[in-house]
C-alpha cells in the first residue's frame, strides 16, 4: 500500500488509503505499483501569502462539502464527537477559541486516519444568560399578567454595553420576551458561525442544532416523561436554594462559594425550668433568622453543653421555645461551638432539619424579604409588635438592622458585633446570596439521595471508571463530585425561555390543585407548552377552574437539556439509522469547570436511559489566563474577544497558540506565540515554493514531480527521511493518546530542521545543471525526489494545526484537500531511508553551522568562498558528515579541500554547532557588490 495519496478529487472513503493502479494504467495525477505518486504541479505562486486564505478556503470545503458527514459509513467507520454548543448569549471569548481548537485538532486528524468524522455544531440558547442578555438588549422583563402583543416593538435595539435599570425595563408578556429571546440568539448565532469558519473549524455545517428548537425540546421533554415513568424524576415540597435576584430555585453543580463581607454577633438565648434565668451565647453572622429559629444544636462530645442536651430555651426577642439537641455535624471549635438552626440559614440547618425531624419556621420569602404576615408561632408573643412593626415585608439587611438594635436595647446582644468574612453560596451567575426558600421543585435521582432498591451513586461511579479521561488525573473531579453529592438533581426552575416541564395538573371542584396525579402528553404530540396548550381531553377555557386544569409554568433547568446533547445530535428516537452509525459517540471536549455539570449531568441521563457511556472519551480543556494569572471570564470582564487576534494574526497563527496547549493545562493568553504560528504558517508557504519549484517548467509554469522513493539514492536525503519516519511514528501514537501538543512540538521541530539544515544543505544539488530531465543526475534527482517525498508527508503531519497554508500548498500540486488525505505512516519513508542514521542530517547542519559561524565572526558575507579548512568533528559525528561531505561543501562554498578530524578530548562545546569547529580555514575575495537596479 502507498503511503502517498493520490490526487483523486473525490473524498477518500472511510478508512481508505492510496489507491495503487498497474504501470500501464498510470497516469498523471494517480499513484502507480510500489509506492510511486505522480503529482501534477498546476502553479507555485511567485509571491506567496496568508491574507484571504481564510475566506477564500471556507467557500471551497462548504462548495466541495468537505467536511461533510457520510451517512453511509458504520458505526465502526465513524468518529463522533459531542461538540460543546457555546452558549449564545453575545460574544465568543479567546477561551472559546483555545478549547475548540483542540477539538478541531483531534477531528481533522480522525479524518486522515480514515474515519469518518461526525463533528456536530450546537448552539446552546436557553436560560439565564440569554434572558439577562435580552433584557439588557431589548429593555424588557417579563410581567405574567400581560397579553401576548403581536405588534410589539421592543424601546431598544442594542444598548452599546450599557445596562438598563430594572425599574426602566419595559414589562412584557411571556411570549413576546421568549420572541425577543429567539431573535437576539439568531443574531448571535450567526456571527459565532463566522468565527467558527474564520479559525477553520472542520465542522460539518449541515449538522447544527440548538437547545431550544423543536428536535431539542422534543427530546428533553421525552427524556423527561420517562424519567418520571421509572421513577428517576419526582417532585417534592423541600427547602432548596433560590436565588432572590433571578427569582429561580438554583442546583447544587450551579453553587459558586464566595467571600461575603458580615459580622459576628453574640446572642443570648435563655433556659427555662430549674435554670432559668440561665443564658447561653451562640454567635452568628444572620440574627434577621432568629424568628426561624427551631433548636439550638452542639456536638453530642462537646462536655460544655450535654448537661444542655434534652432541655428547652427561648429566643431573645420573640420568646419561642426550642430544644438544644445533639447532631455530629455541629462543629465544637466554630464561634460558640453551639449553634441556632433556623429553617432555612444555610445548607447545615437544612441538613439538621431533615435528620433531627425539626418543625418549618420559614421567614424568608422568594423575594428576599421577610414574610409579610406575622408567623404564627411569633403572634401572640413578646415580639409580635416588633415583627409586624419592623420585620414584615424588610430586606434580610434591613430585618438584621432592626434585630441587633432591638437585641442591643433588650440586653441580649453580647458585645458589639465584630467584623468577618465568612463564605457564602452564591448561584453561579448571580450577584447576591442565595436563600434557602421551601417550594415545590422537579428532581432527577442523580445519586445525591437514596434510591429504594439501588445503589445510583455507585453505578455512576463505575461509569466514571469506564470512562477514558484526557488528561486522566481529571477523573478524580468527577469521583469527588459525584461521592460528595447530598441531594438529587433539581432541574425546575422558575424562568421563561427555557424547555417547558411537559405537565399539567387537574383542578380539583374545591380549587385545590392535585399535584400528585399530573397530566402527561403522549410522546407524539411533543413538544408541548403547558402555559399555552391545554392537555387532550381539555379546552382552554378550562384553564384554571374547578373541573379543569393549570399548566405547570416552570421551565427545565438548561443543563436538563445541554445533558442530553449526545442524544439530540444522534437522531435518539428520531432518527435510528443515524444513532446507529455514531453513539455511544467518541468523545467529549469540554473545560473542567463544568464536569461537575455538563459531563455528569451527560452520564446520569445516558445510564439511566440507555444503561451505558454516552462517549468512550472526555477530553478536558485547561483555562486561559490573563498576565496577572487570573482565569479569563466574562464576569471578571478581563476576556479578549478574537476576531481581531484572527484578523491581526491569521488564523492558523492562533490555532498554533491553542494548540501548543495540552489538554488539562491553563495557558496565558500569549501574542507572542501566535506571532510565532505566523511564521510557521508562513515558512510552510515558502519552503514548499522552495521544494515544489523544481517540478515547474519555467516556460509554463507547470509540471510533474514523481514521487518515488527508489529515486532517493544520496545518503543525506535518506538520514532525512529516516528522520522524518521517526517523526510520523511518534506524532502519531502522541495523537492516538489525546497529546496533541505533543505531536505539535515533534513535527514543527522536525519541519524547522528540514528549513534550517536540509534545504540550506541540498539547495546546490537540487537546482543541479538544469530542469530538463534528460540534464539531471541521479544525486540531484534523489534531492528533488527526497525534498517532494518530504513535503508531501510534512503537510500532512501540520494539516490539522495549520489547515489554511497547508491546503494553500497542497493546492498547488494535488486534487482535492490535504484534511481528506491519508495521515502519513513510516513505511515507504523506511523504505526509502533503508539503514540510514537520522542522526547525520543534524551532524551535517552542525558542520555547515561551523563554516557559517566563521564567515559571521568575520563579518563578510555567506556568499564569500571558503578555499579551505579543516572541521574538528566528534567521534559519533563523523561518519555522518562524511556521507554528506558534497553537500557540506557546496552549501558552505568550500572551493578547496574540507577536512575533518576527530575531535581531541574536551575540544569544542557540545551544546554549539554539536561540538564540531572549524580549526583551520582560509577565506576568499567576498563577491562583489552587485549594483542596484
Amino acid at each position: 500500500m502507498s503511503d502517498f495519496p493520490t490526487n483523486a478529487a473525490a473524498p477518500a472513503a472511510p478508512g481508505a488509503g492510496a489507491e495503487q493502479t498497474s504501470p500501464a494504467a498510470t497516469t498523471p495525477g494517480t499513484s502507480v505499483a510500489g509506492d510511486v505518486v505522480r503529482a501534477v504541479v498546476r502553479e507555485v505562486p511567485d509571491k506567496v501569502s496568508l491574507d484571504g486564505l481564510e475566506e477564500k478556503l471556507d467557500a471551497r470545503w462548504t462548495a466541495e462539502r468537505t467536511f461533510a458527514f457520510d451517512r453511509t459509513a458504520t458505526r465502526e467507520q465513524v468518529y463522533s464527537i459531542d461538540t460543546p454548543p457555546p452558549t449564545a448569549s453575545g460574544s465568543l471569548h479567546v477561551g472559546h477559541v483555545f478549547s475548540y481548537t483542540h477539538t478541531d485538532v483531534v477531528a481533522r486528524f480522525q479524518r486522515m486516519r480514515g474515519r469518518e468524522v461526525f463533528y456536530p455544531m450546537g448552539w446552546d440558547d436557553n436560560g439565564l444568560p440569554t434572558e439577562r442578555r435580552v433584557q439588557n438588549y431589548y429593555g424588557v422583563r417579563v410581567d405574567l399578567s400581560l397579553p401576548y402583543d403581536p405588534d410589539f416593538t421592543p424601546p431598544h435595539e442594542g444598548t452599546e454595553g450599557k445596562t438598563v435599570k430594572a425599574a426602566d425595563q419595559v414589562p412584557v408578556s411571556r411570549r413576546n420576551f421568549v420572541e425577543l429571546c429567539e431573535r437576539l440568539t439568531a443574531q448571535d448565532e450567526k456571527q459565532f458561525e463566522e468565527l467558527w469558519r474564520r479559525l477553520g473549524l472542520s465542522v460539518d455545517w449541515a449538522q447544527t442544532y440548538q437547545t431550544i428548537d423543536v428536535n431539542s425540546r422534543a427530546t428533553a421533554q421525552k427524556a423527561f416523561l420517562r424519567n418520571l415513568e421509572r421513577g428517576e424524576a419526582y417532585q417534592a415540597e423541600a427547602p432548596g436554594l433560590w436565588d432572590v435576584t433571578f427569582q429561580t430555585a438554583v442546583a447544587q453543580a450551579e453553587l459558586e462559594a464566595r467571600d461575603y463581607p458580615g459580622f459576628f454577633h453574640k446572642v443570648a438565648f435563655h433556659r427555662t425550668g430549674d435554670a432559668a434565668g440561665e443564658r447561653v451565647v451562640i454567635e452568628t453572622t444572620r440574627p434577621e433568622l432568629i424568628p426561624a429559629v427551631v433548636a439550638l444544636i452542639a456536638h453530642p462530645d462537646d462536655e460544655r453543653y450535654q448537661p444542655l442536651f434534652g432541655t428547652t430555651v427561648t429566643s431573645p426577642l420573640f420568646g419561642v421555645e426550642i430544644p438544644v439537641l445533639a447532631h455530629p455535624a455541629a462543629e465544637p471549635d466554630k464561634g460558640a461551638g453551639i449553634a441556632m438552626c433556623c429553617t432555612f440559614g444555610d445548607l447545615t440547618d437544612v441538613q439538621w432539619w431533615r435528620e433531627l425531624q425539626l418543625p418549618t419556621r420559614s421567614v424568608i420569602q422568594r423575594d428576599g424579604r421577610l414574610s409579610r404576615e406575622t408567623p404564627e408561632w411569633v403572634a401572640g408573643g413578646p415580639g409580635e409588635a416588633l415583627y409586624a412593626e419592623s420585620l414584615a415585608g424588610r430586606t434580610t439587611f434591613s430585618a438584621r438592622t432592626a434585630v441587633v438594635d432591638a437585641l442591643r436595647e433588650a440586653g441580649d446582644l453580647v458585645d458589639e458585633p465584630t467584623p468577618t468574612q465568612r463564605k457564602t453560596n452564591f448561584y453561579e451567575k448571580g450577584d447576591k446570596p442565595l436563600e434557602i426558600v421551601t417550594s415545590r421543585q422537579w428532581y432527577i435521582r442523580n445519586g445525591g439521595r437514596e434510591m429504594p432498591g439501588r445503589d445510583l451513586k455507585g453505578e455512576l461511579l463505575q461509569r466514571g471508571k469506564e470512562l477514558d479521561f484526557h488528561p486522566d488525573f481529571m477523573r478524580v473531579r468527577y469521583e469527588n463530585w459525584v461521592g460528595g453529592l447530598n441531594g438529587d438533581w433539581l432541574i425546575s426552575r422558575q424562568r421563561f425561555f427555557g424547555v417547558a416541564i411537559p405537565l399539567w395538573y387537574p383542578v380539583l371542584e374545591s380549587g385545590e390543585v392535585d399535584y400528585a396525579h399530573p397530566i402527561v402528553p403522549s410522546e407524539a404530540s411533543l413538544p408541548v407548552d403547558p402555559t399555552s396548550q391545554a392537555p387532550e381531553g381539555y379546552d382552554e377555557s378550562q384553564r384554571g377552574q374547578a373541573g379543569g386544569f393549570v399548566g405547570d409554568a416552570d421551565v427545565m433547568d438548561t443543563w436538563a437539556t445541554s445533558s442530553l446533547s449526545p442524544l439530540i445530535v444522534s437522531g435518539w428516537d428520531r432518527d435510528e439509522d443515524l444513532f446507529s452509525r455514531v453513539y455511544p459517540m467518541d468523545l467529549r471536549p469540554q473545560g473542567q469547570d463544568i464536569i461537575r455539570t455538563w459531563l455528569f449531568s451527560s452520564v446520569v441521563r445516558s445510564h439511566l436511559e440507555l444503561d451505558t457511556l454516552p462517549w468512550a472519551n472526555a477530553a478536558i480543556s485547561g483555562w486561559i489566563l490573563d498576565p496577572d494569572r487570573k482565569k479569563m471570564s466574562k464576569s471578571k470582564g478581563n476576556v479578549v474577544t478574537p476576531m481581531g487576534l484572527l484578523e491581526t494574526h491569521g488564523s492558523d497563527a492562533v490555532r498554533y497558540w491553542a494548540a501548543s496547549a495540552r489538554l488539562g493545562t491553563d495557558a496565558a493568553f500569549d501574542e507572542g506565540q501566535m506571532k510565532i504560528g505566523r511564521r510557521l504558517a508562513i515558512k510552510v508557504l515558502n519552503a514548499s515554493k522552495f521544494a515544489l519549484s523544481f517540478g515547474v517548467d519555467p516556460e509554463t509554469g507547470a509540471g510533474e514531480i514523481v514521487l518515488d522513493p527508489a529515486r532517493v539514492t544520496a545518503p543525506l536525503d535518506r538520514a532525512m527521511l529516516a528522520g522524518l519516519a521517526r517523526v510520523v511514528d511518534q506524532a502519531t501514537e502522541a495523537f492516538e493518546a489525546y497529546d496533541h501538543t505533543r505531536a505539535l512540538e515533534l513535527t514543527e521541530t522536525f519541519f524547522w530542521t528540514f528549513c534550517d539544515d536540509y534545504l540550506e544543505l541540498v539547495k546546490d544539488r537540487a537546482y543541479g545543471a538544469g530542469v530538463a530531465a534528460a540534464e539531471v543526475s541521479a544525486e540531484t534527482e534523489s534531492a528533488r525526489t527526497a525534498l517532494a517525498i518530504a513535503l508531501d508527508v510534512m503537510l500532512r503531519l501540520l494539516a490539522p494545526f495549520v489547515p489554511f497554508a497547508t491546503e494553500e500548498v497542497w493546492s498547488w500540486w494535488r486534487e482535492g484537500s490535504v484534511h481528506r488525505a491519508p495521515w502519513p505512516t513510516s513505511d515507504a519513508l523506511r523504505a526509502a531511508a533503508g539503514d540510514a542514521d537520522p542522526a547525520q542530517l543534524g551532524a551535517a547542519g552542525n558542520a555547515l553551522a561551523a563554516l557559517r559561524k566563521i564567515k559571521s565572526e568575520a563579518k563578510v558575507s555567506m556568499k564569500t568562498p571558503i578555499l579551505g579548512a579543516t572541521l574538528a568533528v566528534p567521534a559519533a559525528s563523523v561518519a555522518g558528515v562524511a556521507a554528506a561531505l558534497g553537500d557540506v561543501k557546496g552549501a558552505g562554498r568550500v572551493e578547496g579541500e574540507l577536512e575533518l578530524v576527530e575531535t581531541a578530548e574536551g575540544q569544542g562545546d557540545a551544546d554549539v554547532q554539536g561540538g564540531i569547529v572549524v580549526v583551520a580555514s582560509e577565506l576568499g575575495e567576498p563577491p562583489a557588490k552587485q549594483p542596484r537596479a
